[in-house]
C-alpha cells in the first residue's frame, strides 16, 4: 500500500491578537518551515463590530484596529522569516471574518492549508451562531487545522 503524504505549498494562518491565534501562528510557522511553504498571515477587521456606532466612530474603529494589526502582522512576518520561512505575506481584510477567511482569502492566495486557533466564544454564543473556526472547517476549499486551546492540550 502506498502512503500519501500531503505537502502544503501555501499555508494561511488567521490571527486576531488572541492567545489562541498566537498558538496557531507558531504552529503555522513550524509547518511552513517543515514543508518549505509560503506563509500568508491574515487578519480580518470585522466591520460589523463597528457598524453599531456613528459613522465617525465606525471609521475610527476600523482605522485603529487596522493600524494595530499592521504592526502585529509585521512582527509575525519578521518572526516567521527568522524561523526560516522564506516567502511570507500579510493581509488585512475588512468585512465578515467567516466568508473572508473560509472562502475569499484562500482562493485569492491559492492556499492549500488554513490554520486557525480554537474559538474563544462562550458556549451559548457558539451554540447560537457557531464559531469562525467551525465555519472555516465546514466551508473552506482546502484542508483546515484548528489549534486547540492550551488547557485542552494539557489534558
Amino acid at each position: 500500500m502506498t502512503e500519501v503524504i500531503q505537502e502544503y505549498r501555501r499555508v494561511m494562518v488567521a490571527v486576531d491578537g488572541s492567545d489562541s491565534a498566537e498558538r496557531a501562528f507558531k504552529k503555522a510557522t513550524r509547518i511552513a518551515v517543515r514543508n518549505h511553504s509560503d506563509l500568508v498571515i491574515a487578519h480580518v477587521v470585522d466591520t460589523r463590530t463597528y457598524s453599531m456606532g456613528m459613522p465617525a466612530l465606525y471609521t475610527e474603529g476600523i482605522v485603529s484596529e487596522s493600524e494595530v494589526m499592521t504592526e502585529q502582522l509585521e512582527k509575525y512576518k519578521q518572526e516567521a522569516q527568522a524561523q526560516g520561512v522564506s516567502n511570507v505575506s500579510v493581509e488585512i481584510a475588512k468585512g465578515h471574518p467567516r466568508t473572508l477567511l473560509a472562502e475569499e482569502l484562500p482562493k485569492r492566495h491559492k492556499v492549500d492549508l488554513i490554520i486557525v486557533g480554537q474559538t474563544g466564544l462562550n458556549a451559548i454564543e457558539r451554540w447560537m451562531i457557531g464559531s469562525v473556526s467551525e465555519y472555516i472547517l465546514r466551508t473552506a476549499p482546502c484542508d483546515v487545522l484548528i489549534v486547540k486551546n492550551e488547557l485542552e492540550n494539557e489534558e
